[in-house]
């Protein structure tokens, strides 16, 4: 058997646990709150910010960094769907840290013969990095609840989770 094999029995283990037991969810999350962060398979994000399914957007992607892509996930999910917080959580020894900028993109185009036009997003500091990323939320005109958002930092050897003022 294959990981999707284990993933899509598991996915039926879960409904028979779950449903109909949740009934339907509002599209809406009820904490109204979007978290975004990395997506390295050590973080727990609903175990470690004690969410249920159905209280918030939970984004992820490479490093958990605020891009364009970011940006539009987050104006819906603010402008259509009722969110008003935003949480950001990178974590230590991300994968991102472990590349350049260049680097990556010259790799990326020697082995396809096309160089990307999106931004890796590499950094070497991730309290930096969650810094970075809210500030690209503050400016952002599309994003209309810019004043309950907070970054934090996730230890991945000790669970700790720290804010970044």
């Amino acid at each position: 058997m294959t990981a999707t094999d284990d993933a899509v029995l598991a996915s039926r283990a879960w409904r028979d646990s779950h449903f109909p037991n949740e009934g339907h969810l509002d599209v809406a999350p009820r904490k109204q709150l979007a978290v975004v962060t990395c997506m390295d398979s050590r973080i727990d994000v609903f175990g470690l910010l004690g969410l249920e399914v159905g209280e918030a957007h939970v984004l992820r992607n490479a490093g958990g960094v605020i891009t364009d892509d970011m940006i539009r996930s987050l104006a819906i999910s603010q402008r259509r769907l009722r969110t008003h917080e935003i949480v950001l959580v990178h974590h230590t020894d991300c994968g991102l840290m472990q590349l350049s900028e260049g680097g990556f993109k010259d790799e990326l185009e020697a082995d396809s013969g096309v160089r990307p036009p999106w931004a890796v997003e590499s950094f070497t500091d991730p309290v930096s990095s969650v810094r970075r990323s809210m500030e690209r939320i503050r400016r952002s005109p599309f994003i209309p609840h810019r004043g309950s958002v907070r970054g934090f930092v996730y230890d991945v050897d000790s669970g700790e989770l720290r804010e970044a003022h």
